[in-house]
């Protein structure tokens, strides 16, 4: 048997296993059958520890899909690609939709300018290799890393709906029955990486929530390369207006500023804009009207897009970046508008927004919410509602699983 060209890997059970055998999810293959036939066999034995990661049928043929295009594809090189557009930029990065001219599979390819020393650029790439183990159906896919021309690419599974910012912006707002599900792919992928590898992700916000038209929900950018993350710290200023206060106030943060962050963006989802400072009582009016339909009014200001605030006319007034930060240390947290949504999403957000720390719900709390429990069971249509807003066709679980794999 060939080498495993990714030594790809199903997670370790629990976070102090990490030195428990490792058992290879995809071995390579010489030919077509036979490459057919050992990603079958070898994701049909580890079947079993999919099951234990929670994912339903549909999300573990999928899973295996994605696996086995994955392996065929190999070592990944700049000329491997052409280019099909820009998806959009931020985070230190601009990302790009691409197409790998061997097999034909669309990527997003994040690109990620540092100036930083040859040793740490490949600390940085062998960091990132620990994304080939984070298999998991609310985890955008990690196909590799590599450097070149003074850049780092990371590319990713491609995700056709876009990232929840820009959806937004078409949408108006996000109903609450749609947050409840995204919500509870985010917990689940939050979790994951937890307990599966004791990363916790640090940059929660609506633009790192993706979703596609199969109605899957994925996060990506998260902290798995701390080499990346000083180096982008030293190189700009990202992103604060998510950032919890313990965080801002420079002292010891966990998984529960993840938390806050997670609230803060379902606050701004809901009424389709930043919620710091506080939409005034008639810009929330006319954002619910009856009439108002799904498009924000003028009054309303668009979401906060990194460290900037969005300024209109009517609505709050614009805040410089340390006057926001200084608002969310000091004053009091957003909350949802009385009235409009449930007294459940209301207790969630509130559960997420307490200002201490250790008074904010965790991810264990959070997932057995009576929200959650309500989301779990009440049949929404992500995929519809995704294809509807950003104009696309509708596709099945099955046309994905079904396709035929990429030419050799």
């Amino acid at each position: 048997m060939s080498k495993n060209k990714f030594n790809l890997t199903l997670p370790p059970g629990s976070i102090e296993s990490h030195s428990s055998p490792i058992v290879p999810v995809v071995a390579a293959a010489s030919s077509n059958d036979t490459e057919k036939t050992t990603c079958k066999t070898s994701i049909e034995v580890l079947q079993e520890r999919l099951e234990e990661l929670g994912m339903d049928d549909t999300q573990r043929k999928r899973m295996e899909f994605f696996l086995c295009q994955k392996e065929k594809i190999g070592e990944l090189a700049d000329d491997d690609f052409e280019k099909l557009g820009e998806l959009g930029a931020g985070n230190g990065g601009v990302v790009m939709k691409v197409k790998h001219r061997s097999s034909g599979l669309i990527m997003a390819r994040k690109l990620i300018h540092l100036e930083v020393k040859p040793a740490i650029k490949k600390q940085i790439i062998r960091e990132l290799k620990v994304l080939h183990e984070c298999n998991f159906a609310h985890i955008v896919g990690f196909y590799g890393a590599f450097y070149s021309d003074g850049e780092i690419s990371i590319c990713m599974e491609y995700m056709d709906g876009g990232s929840l910012d820009l959806i937004l912006k078409k949408a108006g707002k996000i109903p609450e029955s749609i947050l409840g599900t995204i919500t509870l792919a985010v917990l689940k992928g939050l979790n994951y990486l937890r307990e599966k590898h004791a990363i916790m992700h640090r940059d929660v916000k609506p633009s790192n929530i993706l979703v596609n038209s199969g109605g899957e929900i994925k996060i990506c950018d998260f902290g798995v390369s701390g080499q990346l993350i000083d180096s982008m710290a030293n190189s700009f200023v990202g992103t604060r207006s998510y950032m919890s206060p313990e965080r801002l106030q420079g002292t010891h943060y966990s998984v529960q500023s993840d938390i806050w962050s997670l609230g803060l963006s379902l606050v701004e989802m809901a009424i389709g804009m930043y919620p710091i400072p506080p939409p005034d009582a008639i810009t929330l009016a006319a954002i619910f009207a009856p009439e108002g339909g799904a498009a924000p009014p003028p009054s309303a200001p668009a979401p906060a897009n990194d460290d900037s605030q969005a300024a209109s006319s009517n609505g709050p007034r614009p805040m410089a970046i340390f006057e926001l930060l200084d608002y969310i240390v000091n004053e009091p947290p957003p909350k949802l508008p009385a009235g409009v949504f449930s007294d459940e999403f209301k207790d969630f957000v509130d559960h997420c927004l307490k200002k201490n720390p250790s008074e904010r719900a965790d991810l264990k709390m959070l997932l057995n919410h009576a929200w959650m429990k309500r989301a779990e069971t009440e049949e929404v249509d992500i995929a519809g509602w995704v294809c509807r807003t950003m104009g696309l066709t509708p596709t099945t679980p099955t046309r994905q699983q079904a396709a035929a794999p990429p030419p050799s």
